[in-house]
């Protein structure tokens, strides 16, 4: 049965993580150039794989004892938070325009993009961390998903909008607390339960 605590939680997470990232710039890009359909599918089709393997290694997580999970997982927010709080302006790369704009060389383009800037990326680790902290991977993993295709969505069609009103370092704070948040509350489950 699916948590939607859970997945709320999950969702408000990994959005706000994925805001500031350069994938979502690169997403905007592609969207700048391409039929936003076309590269959403391809975009939407590598975060959903990079969701179920992140969602597979956090279950197996959930086998270790619970208190080690939380020290764990905890650990992994703080990090995750300071990786957030240190981290420079990226620059976008540049991304080169298929000569051909049929929906398999564009879905392709944003597919590849995604699948490789994202492998082990930071919101793959928190997936993780997140399926293995409340050992639910189905409303894990939806959140995440969702969440991923709603930063998605919103760099190909409307990112440029949205930045010019909320600025990146503030998405980026926020971010950071509410893993920070997480972080502190996995290491006192940790070490109080």
């Amino acid at each position: 049965m699916i948590s939607i605590t859970v997945t709320a939680l999950v969702f408000g997470v990994i959005f706000l993580a994925e805001l500031p990232d350069k994938t979502a710039l690169a997403g905007l890009v592609l969207g700048t150039r391409y039929r936003a359909s076309y590269v959403f599918a391809g975009v939407a089709a590598a975060f959903l794989l990079h969701v179920v393997l992140a969602v597979a290694a956090g279950s197996v997580l959930t086998l270790l004892p619970q208190q080690i999970v939380h020290a764990i997982t905890g650990l992994l927010f703080l990090g995750g938070a300071a990786v957030l709080l240190l981290k420079k302006g990226e620059e976008d790369e540049e991304i080169r325009k298929p000569a051909d704009q049929s929906f398999w060389k564009v879905a392709g383009t944003g597919f590849m993009l995604i699948l490789v800037a994202e492998f082990g990326d930071l919101t793959q680790i928190m997936t993780a961390n997140l399926a293995a902290r409340y050992d639910d991977p189905l409303s894990v993993g939806l959140g995440a998903v969702l969440g991923l295709w709603a930063v998605a969505g919103l760099g190909i069609v409307g990112g440029k909008a949205l930045m010019k009103k909320v600025p990146l370092r503030l998405i980026t704070q926020i971010a950071a607390v509410l893993m920070l948040a997480l972080g502190v509350w996995s290491l006192w489950e940790a070490f109080a339960g």
